[in-house]
């Protein structure tokens, strides 16, 4: 079946002003093209990163498949030499695909690569949460997930396509905590996820210096057409407080939020205690409350 994306929009040459005043407020996914990304686009070859990477362990996502599924996790943790990752992943026939994981700040962990690369500088260094590696397998597909925290992912070297999906569709996503049971997005089987086509799809491809805005709570689905290095910057667009301070991954939801998700089960636990056509009854209630005093009004 064919489906029908809408374009992410592409802008070049996008000021810091330009972006933080008149784009970010609007909260929707951008490709920022031109942006001085540093020599990293034409020096971080295969031979390149695994010199100066070096046998740096870091933690990699395996699997057997290119369609990688969090949820049966059909993949395994590793550990591998940074030198072995870049060359294993840059194979053009290998039996294992592979994702690099690693959550800190790339400047920190490769010191020697930090003077390659420059950040965007469209946010504040106290927003800055976390600089990720995404060196990938070609044909390997990410799972539908979202982010609790803005990101911008520097497509340094390859060409990726990303699925986007917008965090109002959220009810056609069938949810597994952050992640979609939809592993198929091109083929979905309907019958088991019959909502899923009424999902609006955003759609882009990335090539070398391309930079993806992905707003928080954005869905995103992303396949790597050939052997790439990516670089996922995430930084908070909500104030410190409202995350959690124990989230070393940045995938934990802000805590009103868990809260809310909490009291929200309680509720339904007593609920319970009531025969089925009572408790239908209250929990439409309770539904249309909820949409009438926090769903927003403002958006699209």
């Amino acid at each position: 079946m064919a489906w029908e994306s809408l374009s992410v929009p592409r802008l070049e040459g996008v000021s810091q002003e330009r972006f933080l005043q008149h784009l970010y407020p609007q909260r929707k996914p951008l490709v920022l093209e031109g942006i001085d990304l540093g020599a990293c686009t034409s020096k971080w070859t295969v031979d390149y990163l695994s010199q100066v990477g070096g046998r740096k362990e870091v933690k990699i996502h395996v699997a057997a498949v290119a369609q990688m599924d969090f949820i049966s996790k059909n993949f395994v943790y590793r550990t591998l030499p940074f030198d072995k990752l870049v060359q294993r992943a840059a194979e053009e026939k290998h039996e294992e695909f592979f994702i690099s994981e690693d959550v800190a700040d790339i400047r920190k962990q490769f010191p020697l690569l930090e003077g390659d690369i420059k950040f965007p500088k469209f946010f504040k260094e106290e927003q800055f949460f976390s600089s990720v590696f995404r060196i990938s397998s070609p044909g390997l597909q990410l799972w539908t997930h979202y982010d609790v925290m803005d990101n911008f992912l520097i497509q340094v070297t390859g060409k990726k396509r990303v699925v986007l999906f917008s965090p109002r569709d959220a009810q056609y996503l069938y949810l597994s905590g952050t992640k979609s049971e939809v592993l198929d997005i091109d083929n979905p089987d309907l019958a088991k996820y019959p909502l899923f086509s009424k999902a609006r799809r955003y759609e882009c491809s990335l090539k070398a210096g391309d930079v993806l805005f992905i707003p928080a709570l954005w869905f995103h689905n992303v396949i790597s057409e050939e052997f790439g290095v990516g670089v996922n910057i995430f930084w908070k667009h909500l104030p410190s407080e409202c995350y959690d301070k124990t989230d070393t991954y940045g995938n934990k939801d802000p805590t009103a939020a868990s809260r809310a998700a909490q009291i929200l089960d309680r509720a339904l636990k007593t609920l319970a205690e009531l025969p089925e056509e009572y408790r239908d009854f209250y929990a439409r209630r309770m539904v249309l409350h909820i949409q009438d005093k926090a769903y927003s009004k403002n958006f699209e």
